[in-house]
Parts: C-alpha cells; sequence; structure tokens
C-alpha cells in the first residue's frame, strides 16, 4: 500500500499573474484611478499639461503622506480622528514655541517633533490600557487638541493665528526641507511629492518585508489571536500611532514653512480625507487588509478630482459628492476584486 503524499505547504505552490494581480488589494483603486484620469483627460483640455499633473502630484502629496500611516493603522484594525488637527498642532507648536523663545527655527521644529510622538504614544496607550474603542480615543484627542490649538493661539500671540517666523535664523533650511520646491525642465515639482514617495516605499517595505508588517496585519485581523502566538499587539499599535504622529509632523512643517504662519482652526475634517484616500486604495475598515500604494492611489484620485474639476471649469461645490461617490464605487469595486480573488483559489 502506498503512503499518501504530504500536502503540499500552499506558500509554496505556483500562482499565476493574474490570481496574484487579482489578490492585490489596491488594483480596485489603480481601475478607478485610470477611469478618473481618462475621464478628465476628456472634459478638461487643460487637464494632461505637464504644469496640471504637477498641480495635481502636489495635491495628492499633501493627502498622502498623512494617508500612508492611517492606512497602516487601519490594516492594524484602529483609526485615528486626531490626525487632521494633529497636523496643524505640530505646526502651531514649532511656530510658536521658535517665536516665543527667540529660539533658532530648528528648535522649535524638534520640540514639535517630541510633543507630536508623544501625542502619537498617548493615544496608542489609552487605547491599549483602557479597552476603549480608537474612535472614542481618537475622538477625544481630536477635540482636546482642536481646544487646545485654539486656546493656546489666543493666549499666546492675542489672534487665532500664529506670528511669523519668517526673519528668524533656521528658516530658510527648514523651508528647503520641508517646503521647497525645484524645477524638472518646465515644470515646478514640490519637495513634499518626494516625502510622500519616500514615505510610500518605506511603509511598503515594512508591511511585505518585515516582522513588524506581520505584527500589523496579524493585529488588524485578530488582536486576540495574534496575541495567543506573541505578537507583540501592545508594541504594534502604540508603533501604528507613533507612525502617524510623525507623518502628521512632516505635514506641520509643510504647512508652517510653506505660509510663515498657521492658522489654529485649520485641519479640522481632513482626517476623514485620510481615511476616504486609505479605503479608496483598498483598506479595509475591519482591518488586516490593505497596502501604502493603494492609499497613495487613492490620495492620487482625490488630487485628480481636486484639480480636475477646476480645469473642467465647473462649480467646485461639487466636489465633496463626487468624492463621495468615489468612495462608495470605489469600496464597492474593492470588494467585487476580493471576491474574484477568494474565487480563484
Amino acid at each position: 500500500m502506498t503512503a499518501a503524499a504530504p500536502p503540499a505547504d500552499e506558500r509554496l505552490l505556483r500562482t499565476s499573474p493574474l490570481r496574484r494581480l487579482l489578490g492585490r488589494p489596491e488594483l480596485g483603486s489603480v481601475v478607478g484611478a485610470v477611469a478618473v484620469f481618462l475621464f478628465f483627460a476628456v472634459v478638461a483640455d487643460s487637464f494632461l499639461r505637464a504644469a496640471s499633473l504637477s498641480t495635481v502630484l502636489y495635491a495628492a502629496s499633501t493627502i498622502g503622506i498623512m494617508a500612508v500611516p492611517v492606512a497602516m493603522l487601519m490594516i492594524g484594525g484602529e483609526f485615528d480622528l486626531s490626525a487632521g488637527v494633529l497636523v496643524t498642532s505640530s505646526a502651531l507648536i514649532s511656530s510658536m514655541f521658535s517665536y516665543q523663545m527667540t529660539a533658532n527655527v530648528w528648535v522649535g521644529v524638534l520640540v514639535s517633533l517630541l510633543v507630536t510622538l508623544a501625542i502619537g504614544v498617548f493615544n496608542g496607550l489609552m487605547l491599549t490600557r483602557t479597552a476603549l474603542p480608537s474612535f472614542i480615543i481618537t475622538l477625544g484627542t481630536f477635540l482636546m487638541l482642536t481646544g487646545l490649538n485654539l486656546g493656546f493661539t489666543k493666549l499666546i500671540s492675542g489672534t487665532v493665528s500664529t506670528k511669523s517666523i519668517a526673519d528668524m535664523e533656521g528658516f530658510a533650511s527648514a523651508k528647503a526641507l520641508f517646503a521647497s520646491e525645484f524645477a524638472v525642465g518646465d515644470v515646478t515639482v514640490k519637495v513634499t511629492i518626494l516625502w510622500w514617495m519616500g514615505l510610500v516605499a518605506l511603509a511598503t517595505w515594512i508591511l511585505l518585508r518585515t516582522r513588524f508588517g506581520n505584527w500589523i496585519f496579524a493585529v488588524g485581523g485578530g488582536a486576540d489571536a495574534a496575541r495567543a502566538v506573541g505578537v507583540p499587539v501592545v508594541k504594534t499599535k502604540i508603533g501604528l500611532y507613533m507612525g502617524v504622529a510623525f507623518a502628521a509632523w512632516i505635514s506641520g512643517q509643510h504647512l508652517l514653512f510653506s505660509f510663515d504662519v498657521v492658522q489654529s482652526g485649520e485641519g479640522v475634517g481632513n482626517e476623514l480625507i485620510y481615511i476616504i484616500a486609505a479605503v479608496i486604495g483598498g483598506c479595509l475598515i475591519t482591518g488586516g487588509y490593505g497596502s501604502a500604494i493603494g492609499s497613495a492611489v487613492g490620495a492620487i484620485i482625490f488630487g485628480m478630482t481636486s484639480k480636475g474639476i477646476v480645469y473642467a471649469e465647473w462649480n467646485p461645490d461639487w466636489f465633496k459628492f463626487f468624492l463621495g461617490a468615489m468612495l462608495l464605487l470605489a469600496t464597492l469595486l474593492n470588494a467585487w476584486v476580493r471576491k474574484r480573488a477568494e474565487a480563484t483559489r
């Protein structure tokens, strides 16, 4: 009697290129991005100009920088509703500390980094220690930061905006890092695009090539099951919130050094746009599924839509309608792609 052959390890089985393609979480968003691009290429004559595409990429980068860590956090099964105002908090801390202490601008920038990361740690600790939903924890942080941004700004400067720090030592070098631009031929490219591409590459490497990336997917798929097999759930979630805080610091410095002053009420509502970009890019609300590349594609769709409406000379009041429609369509398309991928396994 011949012994039955042992079952083959599914990780060693050859997978067809089509099956691998269908299994990619960003596939639906890529299809949507191509459709949006072709649509505005037809209805807006100026959309395909090099300068216009550069503007689209800049708009996408300002969202994409935050969408990357927000997507990683969602893959880990959590949300951060404070991400939008945290960007403003980061900018306010840099500006007010530098101005009040008459210090080199870089001192304010570093203090802002430490405080912003501390807020990320606070969110992570509150989540893991209280077992409350991240929606409640970060909603509380959102409200507190909104109040602190306005209260401290009015207390220190007497108005709702900070004082200009453009003439302070270190401003030029900080602006070069966070808010500069350079020419590629006849096209002006913002440095935020490079920050964005770097974060996407780093996040993709973390998710696909590191142990921490495996922990993120495991925690998002089920925290209890992940903990049972030795995944450090607490450290993973705190690390994810610190990632959101770090990106908020980058975005905040760009905001400050682009305009010299910061309005204390900025950032409210942007957290939803970051989440929308991640969801359009293939991240599941329930966690455990998604990619950094998908978040980038979602941000590109946002950039094409926000600027395409302008180039098409439509009423911009309709922008939120189109954004909401794309969110629903992308979610349905992503769900269909996942079902097709599962059916071919």
